[in-house]
């Protein structure tokens, strides 16, 4: 549709509310929430009261001297977001699927079983749990997880079966903390699968959590690092208690499992949970597109002075200058657990399966081996398929 000045625009009902810089807008409709500054708020309310946009341009011009104002492009973005109903009388489509399919997203869960895992006492335990797996672990380093706590039998398709089975209930249980969280405040959420790296990963959709403030948007965040901090110090204590049972080697893959995404956790290359809580903390909500931008400017052949890049990035120069360094560790931390976990457990399981093809094991080594690949190239065909299905979605 094209706007002029002399337009007559009419606004979807809008949620506002102040956020830690800007305003979170939410349209109710779609679903969607979208950060403005306070110039555009100010267009808003008095798109709503039904001002001319030739007097709201005029009107922003004089309260906002030093910024740029261009009130039908302010408009037109308005309409790409959705967040316009109508122009000069007539109706603009609006998108209603999805809202419908976030709203029916666990409301089976109770609100009050949400609050009885999601409370002021609850997440102090969460963190009390926190510290203290740290402490038993610098206390006791024989429980720190070794990349051959995964190999309990001569059998790697065993191997493999027990070990991703118990990595898929940690993901569930993970997964199942941030749909606690969030129904603790009677909002719903959406369960999908995903990819990040070459790892396949389940992710639940936070989206209404910028229904809440920041502090409660925090716990919505960590609430699956807080189950499996409770599941980590169980496995600890069993460990230290029953060091001789049957069950010890199976404590140990959940260590390690733990372990790993925990670090995997800061990674923040990434959008992992830890990742969305410093964004939520600095109130930035770019930083990893904007700490990107940074990163590449600095191997450009012809880079722009200083003072350019703190204009484009305006109050959070330093916070991305300093998110660009965390970047790096992370991909740092990646190469320690590839050093340490990843690349040793893919040579031991390799050379062995190699081993026993060409007939240094028994035949049901060799078997086992045959399975062992066709399970590979199922696993390889499925995180192929995701990651296009992701790529058609986005």
């Amino acid at each position: 549709m094209k706007v002029s000045f002399q337009s007559e625009i009419t606004l979807c009902p809008l949620s506002i509310r102040k956020d830690k810089k800007h305003y979170i807008v939410e349209e109710p409709v779609s679903g969607d929430f979208f950060e403005l500054p306070e110039i555009g708020i100010d267009a808003i309310k008095r798109l709503e009261n039904g001002e001319e946009l030739v007097s709201i341009e005029q009107a922003l011009k004089k309260s906002y001297p030093h910024e740029e104002v261009d009130i039908i492009d302010f408009v037109e973005q308005l309409l790409e977001l959705g967040l316009v109903h109508e122009v000069d009388g007539v109706i603009v489509k609006k998108e209603q699927a999805k809202f419908t399919s976030r709203s029916g997203g666990f409301l089976w869960i109770p609100y009050s079983v949400g609050r009885l895992f999601f409370n002021g006492a609850m997440n102090k335990i969460y963190m009390l749990l926190f510290i203290a797996n740290i402490i038993i672990l610098i206390l006791n380093p024989e429980l720190f997880p070794h990349y051959k706590d995964i190999f309990l039998f001569d059998s790697m398709v065993l191997n493999i079966l027990i070990y991703l089975s118990i990595s898929l209930v940690l993901i569930f249980i993970h997964e199942f903390g941030h749909i606690l969280a969030i129904r603790a405040h009677d909002l719903p959420a959406k369960l999908s699968i995903g990819n990040r790296l070459l790892f396949i990963v389940f992710e639940t959709d936070l989206t209404q959590a910028w229904k809440l403030d920041q502090k409660k948007r925090n716990i919505l965040y960590l609430a699956g690092m807080s189950f499996e901090q409770v599941i980590l110090f169980l496995s600890l204590v069993l460990m230290l208690l029953f060091p001789y049972s049957g069950f010890i080697g199976i404590l140990g893959i959940i260590v390690l499992d733990i372990f790993i995404k925990c670090i995997y956790q800061c990674c923040f290359y990434m959008k992992t949970d830890v990742y969305y809580v410093v964004e939520n903390l600095t109130g930035c909500y770019n930083l990893m597109e904007n700490g990107k931008i940074y990163l590449n400017s600095l191997f450009k052949k012809h880079q722009k002075d200083k003072e350019t890049y703190k204009e484009i990035f305006e109050n959070e120069w330093n916070m991305i200058r300093l998110y660009s360094v965390v970047y790096i560790v992370g991909v740092v931390l990646t190469l320690i657990l590839a050093v340490l976990y990843f690349v040793p457990q893919l040579y031991y399981t390799y050379t062995t399966i190699y081993l026993n093809l060409v007939g240094a094991g028994n035949r049901a080594a060799f078997w086992d081996a045959i399975v062992f690949l066709v399970m590979t190239m199922f696993m390889l065909f499925l995180l192929v398929f995701v990651s296009r299905k992701q790529k058609d979605e986005n």
